[in-house]
């Protein structure tokens, strides 16, 4: 197996421990990739899990001016190679170079890691709090080692060795382990060496970045609930990323999954009385940009039956059939849509535009538009919230405001939900008795606006409840609160003053550090 490409282990590249070998396909030509990749055996991850240990006692201990470095380093090789890593991507995912890849994409992702060396130096995140009267004090700290498990519709912004989890776990302190997508290890790779050539330039510890590109199911399991582990990031399938949380969870590790979103968008008769021909052309932009490969891709519409709604339903279904066909990502996504379609007509969905696999280049499936009746809807709600990850949508229909909102109450939770309402007034007293029950089932809510951008801010909460994230309180996006996942709160009892970390002693550390002292946010020391 001498030809297969290398794992970085230790600060090694060498040959890994193989079970088996894999290969990723060109989704525009469905052939397979020349270069050829291992499958890691448990050998591979025990050797990952010490380094990254001894790896994490060392980086532990520098300043969070040396993070910062090297992250800043890293983005800077990003960005001076980024003609090679969007074509490797470009092969990999059939995503266009320009202007989603090149334009958009890597230069969010230098972001990112510029973002999070900032605050790695500015230090708020880790919220320090002082009681000067108990003398107590507390922090948080680096947890451990992170292993990150990126997805392949973001190969960049969400990469395991290069997107905001792998961000957000170095600025606070901790190595990552990075889990190749199987669907794009070439750019994992290309990015891994990049970010070890920072490594290497900035002294870092040799294991703070190690990669490996598969295994089986069972020693994934394992890999995350061991005991060196300190929390596991993973953006992907809900089924594979269920059976890594179930095993995290017996063994009380921490995991933060980015799993299954349907991504409810709500439009209300003023709306489409006001603006029915413009909502239409805004909708099918954002379910078809991308081939509609965006976890926030807005996969269910719901309206009040009336002439305007019908008219929205007849032009979009237009749309979509006149519309572009997208190449999807892998044949998973291709089979996975045809599925997830299937099941939502067995169910009881009429079909408006599209239905078969094919109609575009490569792998790929038409453009589909699905209607159901809310009275149907909500006869089986956990079949009608199928994810249908690609370039389709379920349109509910409902009899009144009532039933629009039994139809969100029966909602699992999502990454993001929107209410479209007129400007002029007429439907804010639907939205104010609506917007509640909608608030509590999405991380973010949008007014007037398709969710599938997700703009690289500080407010920004790209989470939500279960199951379209593992717990509520995650966001994959938006620094310092995504540092936060990664970190240890760590309490100091009457200990002396010069043994406390930098940002618990009475200076503040760097004249900026926002810190809340006896009940006040300050970034003075404190009063002698």
């Amino acid at each position: 197996m001498s030809d297969l490409q290398p794992v970085l282990i230790a600060g090694q590249w060498k040959a890994a421990d193989a079970s088996g070998t894999f290969q990723a396909d060109n989704p525009a030509t469905k052939q397979p990739l020349p270069a050829q990749y291992p499958i890691s055996t448990w050998q591979d991850c025990e050797a990952v899990l010490s380094a990254a240990d001894e790896a994490f006692k060392a980086l532990s201990q520098l300043p969070p001016e040396r993070i910062a470095e090297f992250l800043t380093r890293y983005a800077e090789l990003i960005d001076a190679n980024a003609d090679e890593l969007c074509a490797i991507a470009n092969a990999e995912s059939g995503l266009p170079v320009s202007p989603r890849l090149k334009d958009v994409e890597l230069p969010r992702t230098s972001n990112q890691l510029r973002t999070a060396a900032a605050a790695a130096v500015e230090r708020s995140w880790k919220q320090a709090t002082i009681d000067t009267k108990a003398n107590i004090r507390a922090y948080f700290a680096p947890l451990g080692p992170v292993c990150v498990f990126g997805p392949n519709n973001f190969p960049f912004a969400f990469g395991g060795a290069s997107g905001g989890d792998f961000a957000a776990a170095i600025a606070s302190g901790n190595p990552v382990i990075a889990k190749a997508n199987p669907s794009c290890p070439g750019t994992t790779l290309a990015l891994a060496k990049l970010a070890f050539q920072a490594v290497q330039e900035t002294d870092l510890p040799p294991a703070t970045l190690q990669l490996f590109y598969h295994c089986n199911y069972d020693d994934g399991a394992k890999l995350v609930s061991d005991p060196r582990i300190g929390a596991t990031a993973y953006t992907g399938s809900r089924r594979a990323g269920l059976v890594l949380k179930e095993a995290a969870d017996k063994h009380g590790k921490p995991i933060y999954l980015e799993l299954s979103s349907v991504n409810p968008v709500v439009i209300l008769p003023g709306a489409l009385k006001e603006r029915g021909d413009k909502l239409v052309d805004e909708f099918t932009g954002s379910c078809l940009m991308g081939a509609g490969q965006f976890c926030t891709n807005p996969g269910l519409v719901l309206v009040i039956d009336g002439a305007e709604s019908q008219a929205f339903v007849t032009g979009t279904a237009a749309k979509f059939a006149a519309a572009p066909v997208g190449t999807l990502l892998t044949k998973n996504v291709e089979t996975g849509l045809t599925v997830a379609f299937q099941t939502l007509k067995e169910a009881g969905a009429q079909q408006l535009a599209g239905g078969a696999p094919g109609a575009g280049t490569g792998y790929s499936h038409a453009n589909t538009l699905l209607k159901v009746d809310a009275a149907k809807f909500l006869t089986d709600p956990l079949v009608f919230q199928t994810e249908a990850f690609g370039n389709g949508s379920l349109i509910v229909v409902a009899q009144g405001l009532a039933e629009a909102i039994a139809v969100i109450d029966s909602l699992e939770g999502n990454l993001t939900g929107c209410v479209y309402s007129d400007t002029q007034g007429s439907d804010d007293a639907a939205y104010a008795q609506l917007e509640p029950h909608l608030r509590v089932k999405v991380g973010r809510l949008l007014n007037d606006k398709m969710p599938t951008g997700v703009a690289v801010s500080p407010a920004m909460n790209h989470g939500g409840p279960f199951p379209a994230t593992g717990h509520p309180a995650f966001t994959a996006v938006g620094i310092p609160a995504a540092l936060v996942r990664f970190g240890m709160l760590q309490c100091f009892d009457n200990v002396r003053a010069a043994r406390l970390p930098a940002e618990l002693q009475d200076k503040n550390p760097t004249g900026k550090t926002w810190r809340l002292i006896d009940g006040n946010w300050t970034t003075g020391d404190v009063a002698g």
